[in-house]
């Protein structure tokens, strides 16, 4: 009744609406990143409230793909960095171990799978992988067969480009679908629309076909920033204004440097406009010997252009820019820029703590999202295989874990001491002490025994114990600077 009441009254007698009346209540809480001003007005200008989805349209998503791969292509700390970040990130390739209670059944599933990676090249693809999230924003790869194979088991992974996975008719009976990707009413993925041919290609035909690959047979390997993403922009996006500017920055610094060092000038003169002075064409060229004097026209004097470049910010200048760009991968400085000059042991210690933590949430996502998925898919052709897998209970694809390359110590000698003193008081095993070396600890152990055996055989020594390297300076007195002298 007051809600028909106040519709009868004037406008101006309702009082405001409620979005109006909403945003002033936002108004006096006077937070100062939420005050408009003529500071910050510009700053603010391209701020929005735009969906995960809206925002990462197709067309922002290709000038960001276009423009990070640019980047990549031509510049050599860019080329680098993300070279970097695929091969800490998969190294020579993840290695699996079986966790059955079958032993023997474990080192077959293990040495097949090993078989079955090198004969699709799985490593290099994985790293091509992890290198298009970063550049190109995701990567799609393709669960399907390969009759070329050489192993009992002939499934490959085929990788696509981001721009293959589109819809390029607009189909009004898929209302639940985004760019290439349909969903059910729950937000589950159905199913992916792989063009057949890249959009880029060459040899590609006027009309665009693509097939409706089922949600089963895709890996779609992207970082998930918001709530509802659909698809993935590049790990470097916010580092891509910081590119064009280190690179510009650089040539113009070049560019002052070779003005500097060359005999370049100008031809002045000090007599009046009536004066006596030999005639000189305007705007004419003289070509000046390298180390040679030269006599000027009469009345006329040379003058050499004088280049001002930053030379003494230039190297503070990209050091500061490198460790921006970086921060956006949760990478070093001295990773980023391959330079630990000017690191002691201990900053570069810590720097590397936290680059691998954050390498490790990233292979742990890449299990999850791409490992896992591969290995249930070569499990369920495997058991199609009449008598090729051993008798199991229970579901192989949970019995498993992953290794990858472990990190080596910057002090091995230090790490030995504290692996033996970690072992003897059983505050670590030997499982968990190979796993930071990305090995398997029962094949490491096996071939110990063989080594020992053969060594009892021939009559070799063990070798002895292990030092007592107690007395050894700590990291912070190695680092500190030499006392002065008196």
């Amino acid at each position: 009744m007051l809600d028909w009441l106040r519709q009868l009254l004037p406008s101006r007698l309702r009082g405001p609406s409620p979005l109006v009346a909403q945003t002033l209540r936002l108004i006096r809480a006077r937070y100062d990143a939420a005050v408009t001003n003529d500071e910050n007005r510009r700053h603010w200008a391209n701020a929005d409230n735009m969906s995960a989805n809206a925002a990462n349209s197709p067309l922002v998503r290709r000038l960001l793909r276009n423009r990070s791969r640019y980047e990549v292509a031509n510049n050599s700390y860019a080329r680098g960095i993300v070279l970097t970040l695929a091969n800490d990130v998969i190294g020579t390739g993840p290695r699996l171990q079986m966790l059955t209670d079958n032993a023997e059944a474990n080192r077959f599933i293990e040495q097949e799978w090993m078989a079955w990676s090198k004969a699709v090249g799985l490593p290099e693809k994985l790293r091509t992988l992890r290198m298009a999230r970063a550049s190109d924003g995701e990567g799609f790869s393709i669960l399907t067969s390969n009759p070329s194979l050489t192993t009992t088991v002939q499934l490959d992974v085929r990788l696509v480009e981001a721009e293959q996975v589109a819809t390029p008719d607009l189909r009004g009976d898929l209302t639940n679908a985004i760019d290439g990707i349909e969903f059910d009413r729950y937000g589950n993925t159905v199913a992916y629309h792989v063009l057949r041919k890249h959009p880029g290609d060459t040899s590609g035909t006027l009309s665009i076909q693509y097939d409706r690959v089922p949600a089963d047979s895709v890996i779609h390997y992207f970082r998930q920033d918001r709530a509802g993403q659909a698809r993935g922009i590049p790990d470097i996006t916010p580092a891509l204004p910081l590119f064009a500017h280190l690179r510009r920055y650089t040539l113009a610094v070049i560019t002052a440097a070779e003005i500097a060092a060359l005999p370049g000038g100008v031809l002045y003169t000090d007599a009046p406009a009536n004066g006596e002075a030999d005639s000189v064409e305007p705007m004419d060229l003289i070509e000046l010997e390298r180390g040679m004097l030269m006599t000027m026209p009469g009345g006329w004097k040379m003058s050499q252009m004088e280049a001002q470049f930053p030379t003494t910010t230039y190297g503070e200048f990209k050091r500061e820019i490198l460790n921006e760009i970086a921060r956006c991968l949760n990478m070093p400085f001295a990773i980023s820029a391959g330079n630990s000059s000017g690191y002691n042991y201990a900053s570069g210690r810590l720097d590397h703590q936290m680059y691998f933590k954050a390498i490790r949430v990233e292979q742990a996502h890449l299990e999850a999202v791409v490992l896992d998925r591969i290995l249930a898919a070569w499990l369920t052709e495997a058991a199609l295989i009449e008598g090729y897998l051993p008798n199991f209970d229970g579901d192989l694809r949970v019995q498993h874990t992953w290794f990858f390359d472990g990190h080596e110590h910057v002090d091995p000698l230090k790490e030995s001491s504290a692996q033996a003193l970690r072992l003897a008081n059983h505050t670590t095993t030997y499982a968990d002490e190979y796993a930071r070396r990305g090995l398997d600890w029962e094949t490491q152990l096996r071939q110990r025994a063989k080594e020992l055996a053969l060594m009892t055989e021939l009559g070799l020594t063990t070798p002895g114990s292990i030092p007592d390297h107690s007395n050894e300076d700590s990291d912070a007195e190695r680092d500190a600077p030499p006392p002065e002298e008196d």
